[in-house]
């Protein structure tokens, strides 16, 4: 079920938590929300799922308006806030059957759910237990189950991995990409490489307005970071070869990598490659090119680009 948000806007006070932005996320897709803190993502989020009415725009779940049908919304999203509140005293059976019970499950198909949630958040070896006991992994485990119990078609992640461990993270990011396939989800983090192995898409939004939208790949692609190339030469001076590179009219500079001999940093002209002319270089004087890759821009250079100002 598709998300569409058409020109959110939403003020406290005089001032614009978000900034008159719309996106659309697909069934089927996993979005990566991300943005420095007080950008406008939790904001959003909660508009979603009908915690409070924008100030101005619209959003609907499918054909539904989160502001004029809020309560055929309410039964189409799971919600896992960033504090994710359990109560602790209870059991996690009881609680995900609490759970189910409020989020309008059949009391006839309550067991079957509640099977299905402790298959598929790994909850097996910890389900007779008080929430109280259990690791903050497991914990995070018991509030997607709590957000999956009803079936809803469409998943609200805030920060699903805070606080876990480098092992716990993977485990709920291998569960978030399956859960993925089927529904829609949106999710929120800091953790950029959590976002760029997990998430189809990534939206950046800063100061609450939307600054990038598309993969990880696109927003490389568009970033204004210039060509960066790692290059290995074999069979000649390294000096010869340092200076015939500086010479390209495309290069702006070289530099040796550390403790690799005759391999070179280059950094290009912005919108400029040196491929072909570092290529040729070789070819005119009998060198043996045996690397040429270029340095990949990080998500977190391109989030700090994008943010920043």
């Amino acid at each position: 079920m598709d998300i569409e948000v058409k020109n959110f806007t939403k003020k406290y006070g005089n001032q614009k938590a978000v900034d008159n932005i719309s996106f659309k996320v697909k069934t089927g897709e996993v979005l990566g929300f991300l943005g420095p803190n007080g950008a406008g993502k939790t904001t959003t989020m909660k508009a979603i799922t009908t915690y409070f009415a924008p100030s101005s725009g619209e959003i609907t779940i499918g054909k539904y308006s989160v502001t004029k049908e809020p309560e055929k919304v309410k039964p189409l999203i799971g919600y896992l806030p960033e504090s994710n509140p359990l109560y602790q005293d209870m059991a996690v059976l009881d609680y995900l059957r609490y759970s189910a019970l409020l989020q309008g499950v059949k009391k006839s198909d309550v067991d079957e759910r509640l099977l299905e949630m402790v298959t598929v958040c790994g909850l097996e070896r910890e389900k007779y237990k008080n929430i109280n006991e259990l690791s903050k992994g497991y914990k995070q485990r018991v509030g997607l189950a709590q957000a999956l119990i009803h079936d809803p078609e469409v998943l609200i992640l805030d920060e699903p991995t805070s606080g876990l461990d480098p092992n716990q993270i993977m485990e709920i990011r291998e569960l978030i990409k399956r859960i993925g396939r089927e529904k829609t989800v949106i999710l929120s983090s800091h953790i950029l490489a959590e976002v760029e192995a997990t998430c189809d898409r990534i939206l950046i939004i800063s100061k609450g307005k939307i600054v990038a939208d598309g993969t990880a790949d696109e927003l490389r692609k568009h970033s204004k970071d210039a060509e960066v190339l790692t290059v290995q030469i074999e069979d000649g001076n390294p000096n010869e070869i340092f200076k015939a590179i500086a010479e390209i009219s495309t290069v702006i500079s070289v530099d040796f990598v550390k403790d690799f001999k005759n391999k070179f940093e280059i950094h290009s002209n912005k919108n400029a490659s040196s491929k072909r002319e570092i290529f040729n270089t070789c070819v005119k004087n009998n060198w043996i090119l045996t690397e040429m890759s270029a340095v990949e821009t990080k998500l977190e250079d391109i989030f700090k680009e994008l943010t920043s100002n």
